[in-house]
């Protein structure tokens, strides 16, 4: 494991660990880091992944952020994108505004529904991702004011909805993992509630649970996050991500 890697790099490796063992399966990336971490997941340890260039295309290289150069192996128009997620056969990774302790996860607006604080993008896809097929988030700046006791609207059902609507969206349902700028994150309760699985390099238990509005399961001594091997470091420095986008979605330093 490399010693070097940056923080992006290593919230590009958990976002990719997240895609281990899904196979032949759409994997789509909402953002830099998502997107990257689909990528670095096919060209390393999850060769059978599809992957999309974001517009029409499944590609069969390892095609860079915002590169042009595609290997076309499949037609994926956006009205196509639905087929598949009826189907089950994908695993997104979404961003959210606010998350719960359960996986609740809102995009659409902060503040009463009826008078709004702030209008975001509105519940968007998040309802279907979320009965339909695995999900994944990934938050780039942990704090309080994200993951909240309850949020104001529900865009992406979490477990204990799930659970309420009944076995067919329970056996389809599944929130993987939160990827954040200070650690992973899971379900794996018994009641399915938010776990600190992995703080990242430098981060202390205590920092994540203060940037947390509610309270964490914490299963004794919490490992720290794995840094990037060579071989996922080379492939994301000198073929998928040369121009370094993936450091520029997380906070500055403080």
């Amino acid at each position: 494991m490399s010693t070097d890697a940056t923080l992006g790099e290593i919230c590009v490796a958990a976002v990719a660990d997240t895609f281990r063992g899904d196979g032949e399966i759409f994997a789509s990336g909402m953002g830099t880091i998502p997107m990257l971490g689909a990528r670095l997941a096919r060209a390393t340890f999850e060769p059978d992944l599809l992957v999309s260039d974001g517009e029409a295309f499944f590609v069969a290289n390892d095609l860079p952020v915002g590169g042009t150069d595609k290997e076309i192996e499949g037609w994926i128009p956006f009205r196509s994108v639905f087929d598949t997620l009826w189907g089950g056969r994908r695993h997104v990774v979404m961003g959210a505004t606010q998350i719960d302790r359960y996986g609740n996860q809102n995009i659409a607006n902060i503040g009463p529904w009826a008078q709004p604080k702030a209008q975001l993008l509105g519940v968007r896809g998040a309802p279907g991702n979320t009965i339909n097929h695995t999900t994944t988030y990934f938050i780039g700046n942990h704090t309080s004011r994200c993951f909240v006791e309850k949020v104001d609207t529900v865009s992406g059902i979490g477990y204990d909805r799930a659970a309420e609507m009944g076995p067919w969206v329970q056996e389809h349902h599944e929130i993987r993992r939160v990827v954040t700028n200070l650690a992973v994150l899971d379900f794996a309760t018994p009641d399915h509630r938010m776990r600190l699985a992995s703080v990242h390099p430098g981060v202390s238990v205590d920092d994540v649970v203060a940037a947390t509005g509610f309270e964490l399961v914490i299963d004794g001594d919490v490992p720290t996050t794995r840094t990037p091997t060579d071989e996922e470091l080379s492939v994301l420095r000198d073929v998928l991500d040369p121009r370094s986008f993936r450091d520029r979605e997380l906070p500055a330093p403080a």
